[in-house]
């Protein structure tokens, strides 16, 4: 199994909760109302759930870390400015954003974007596990440390994580670059170029 953070009763709760959702659409509605973390329930305006393609399957997710000031005010995942160009980038790459899960591993935005606490992590698990159980991508995009520590463990580093497969619960798990990262360093920075490389390669996989 994925090596999630360690439990409290909230995230038990979660757990439970997610794992009895039968379907996408019941999941998304179980999600919305969650209250798990009081500090992100209070803050929030949306719970983002996250977004899966129309047509069943995804040919692979994009699992980020948590919604920003543009996602939390649409509650759609990646729409700010590191989702726009991580559009164009996976469109650079040959991938189509229509054919993806698009997800993060904390659904409400912390406050002041800061990195999500290791008790909020725990407490989201359940979502994020019970989206991959539904969804079945076989190909997972991890956007960042944080996610990359969610699928890989907390002893994770992702220079030395980068640039391969990894095989976590019978998917290829790919740790990159979180766009905001290739935004920080700008256009001729290392995470850009980065990022862009990993989105090719995975869509090499994909072909």
């Amino acid at each position: 199994m994925t090596r999630a953070p360690r439990f409290d009763a909230a995230a038990e709760e979660v757990a439970r909760v997610a794992a009895a959702a039968p379907d996408w659409e019941a999941l998304a509605a179980a999600a919305r109302p969650c209250v798990a973390c009081p500090e992100l329930a209070a803050t929030r305006q949306h719970v983002v759930v996250g977004d899966a393609p129309a047509g069943g399957r995804p040919r692979f997710a994009l699992v980020g870390e948590a919604p920003g000031a543009t996602e939390d005010e649409t509650g759609r995942p990646f729409v700010g400015k590191s989702g726009q160009l991580l559009d164009q980038l996976l469109a650079e790459a040959g991938l189509d954003r229509a054919e993806a899960a698009v997800l993060n591993i904390v659904k409400c935005r912390p406050p002041g974007n800061r990195t999500p606490k290791t008790p909020e992590v725990a407490r989201c698990s359940g979502w994020l596990r019970r989206q991959l159980e539904l969804l079945d991508p076989p190909v997972v995009v991890a956007l960042g440390l944080s996610s990359a520590k969610w699928f890989l463990g907390p002893r994770t580093v992702l220079a030395q994580a980068r640039g391969r497969a990894h095989d976590v619960d019978g998917r290829a798990v790919w740790a990159t670059y979180h766009p905001s990262a290739a935004i920080r360093f700008g256009p001729n920075g290392a995470p850009r170029a980065g990022l862009l490389a990993d989105l090719t390669a995975v869509a090499g996989t994909l072909a």
